[in-house]
């Protein structure tokens, strides 16, 4: 069944706003030292791309490629498609995602990155679903909390559409009034 959008849920200016926010919140917790952004991919790319200019620290950036969805639904199995390529042992860690849901995937994430003794590990996401968690995960840094809604935009996708939008919408099926 096609989707078409149903409404808007995060401006382009809000998602500014959080971006600018968060930059400088990690801007000032990591004053005087580097720190090295894994960006879980692809859903990722946009919110990093746009917090890492409002980082006025050196930086590193990574990239990881993790997957536990097909569609809208979370497959319950997390799979690594694409490792970093340099060592995090003794780095200061801030994983960026592009939303945190059931929190399975970050869960398991964290902890496989644990074992490769990083200084510190944080976790930055542009969006919160806190109602649907179900593994306990602590976020350090938060753009914007959400209603249970699937969303789309700024990276976020459904089967590999969507991405593009500059802003975050939630669908709906095309053949509802």
């Amino acid at each position: 069944m096609a989707k078409v959008v149903d409404h808007l849920l995060v401006s382009k200016e809000e998602i500014e706003g959080f971006c600018e926010r968060i930059g400088k919140q990690i801007t000032a917790d990591y004053s005087g030292h580097e720190i090295y952004l894994i960006c879980v991919l692809k859903g990722s790319f946009m919110f990093l791309a746009d917090l890492a200019r409002h980082i006025e620290l050196p930086c590193m950036i990574d990239f990881m490629a993790v997957s536990s969805y097909k569609g809208e639904q979370s497959t319950g199995v997390v799979k690594i498609h694409k490792d970093l390529d340099y060592d995090i042992s003794g780095k200061n860690v801030i994983i960026v995602e592009d939303i945190v849901d059931t929190g399975l995937t970050l869960s398991h994430l964290k902890n496989m990155l644990t074992t490769r003794n990083p200084a510190s590990i944080r976790i930055c996401t542009a969006f919160d679903k806190p109602s649907r968690r179900l593994a306990p995960i602590h976020i350090d840094y938060v753009g914007k909390e959400i209603p249970d809604e699937f969303i789309v935009g700024y990276g976020l996708d459904l089967n590999g559409r969507y991405r593009n939008l500059s802003e975050v919408v939630v669908l709906r099926d095309d053949d509802e009034d």
